[in-house]
């Protein structure tokens, strides 16, 4: 875990989206935790297409402090595609994730980097208890996470988000992943190397509105599972198969009847019903079909997963190692 003479120990990769409230209680966090630590450090702010003065901020603190960089992305390409980003640009042996709204408090960096010096590749934040978030919303990440592990093969801990320390190593190897619908702490799980937990509170927003409405979570689920599992396909088989089976089943039983009751009347209502159920049902397995086919379609097309519109205070060593294959500058 060495690094070269000058070269950042830690980098920090912190994706900025609407975050004006809460830039200056980050600037002013950030600048205690890194006095703290062991080594140099880089702090990459990534603005991911903000509509406020989040850019004009971040971009105003990489002029004044040369531990900032400041990375504008065209336009709003998605949190996991910000995160992907910085890590491209990080020049550090240790990258840190972490988002901008201090829920994720910085101050447990320094426990991520304790587990670093002990020799794990990949240490991750794991949650104790979430401030400030509903009751829905802890019921429904509770339902995701057993159902994320139960219809996967990769081992993706519960109660854990992107905060995470990733040294050197395993950094390299998932920036050599090309896909373009991105599930980063699931990534990272299926990486493998070694990798420990650290317990934290999570705390309430400091400032600021949550950017992960209900509908960007169910976007981030259906991203994990498809991405990581085919097991909506086999559901979808399994359910042909038995609705074919109840269909067949059901269709000697009325042979059998019309042959030794005569006065049985065929009626409508029952052949409505059942053509209503196997349609709606077909259009389900299109559907969950159609989900893996789109994936296809947006790989083959290859396009970049961010664009970068504007730098201040990169290194071109940096942006010249960025992965040429997943953005354009």
């Amino acid at each position: 875990m060495g690094e070269g003479a000058g070269a950042p120990v830690y980098s920090f990769v912190i994706p900025l989206y609407n975050e004006e409230l809460v830039l200056p209680i980050l600037f002013h966090r950030l600048d205690g935790l890194l006095a703290r630590l062991d080594g140099p450090a880089e702090v990459i702010l990534v603005d991911d297409g903000s509509r406020d003065a989040s850019g004009v901020f971040a971009a105003g603190r990489a002029k004044d402090d040369p531990r900032f960089r400041y990375v504008g992305l065209a336009r709003n390409f998605g949190h996991q595609a910000a995160i992907t980003a910085g890590m491209d640009l990080a020049c550090g042996q240790a990258v840190i994730i972490m988002d901008a709204d201090l829920q994720d408090p910085p101050e447990v960096v320094l426990d991520l980097v304790a587990k670093w010096r002990e020799g794990y590749e990949v240490v991750y934040a794991q949650r104790v208890s979430r401030a400030g978030e509903s009751p829905v919303k802890l019921v429904t990440a509770r339902l995701f996470y057993g159902l994320l592990r139960r219809m996967t093969r990769v081992d993706i801990p519960a109660n854990v988000g992107d905060f995470r320390l990733v040294d050197r190593a395993a950094l390299d190897v998932f920036r050599a992943m090309p896909e373009r619908d991105r599930f980063v702490r699931g990534m990272f799980a299926w990486i493998g190397f070694r990798q420990a937990a650290v317990p934290y509170h999570r705390m309430a927003r400091a400032a600021g509105e949550t950017k992960y409405p209900l509908r960007r979570m169910l976007r981030l689920a259906f991203d994990g599972i498809v991405g990581f599992s085919d097991a909506p396909l086999r559901v979808v088989l399994w359910t042909g198969i038995a609705v074919s089976a109840a269909a067949a089943l059901y269709g000697v039983a009325i042979m059998i009847t019309a042959l030794y009751d005569r006065s049985y009347v065929q009626g409508w209502a029952s052949i409505v019903v059942i053509l209503s159920f196997l349609s709606g049902l077909n259009l389900m397995m299109t559907g969950v079909v159609g989900l893996y086919v789109g994936r296809i379609h947006s790989e083959v097309k290859g396009r970049p997963l961010y664009v970068i519109g504007r730098t201040v205070n990169v290194p071109s060593a940096a942006a010249q190692g960025a992965s040429p294959d997943r953005r354009a500058a």
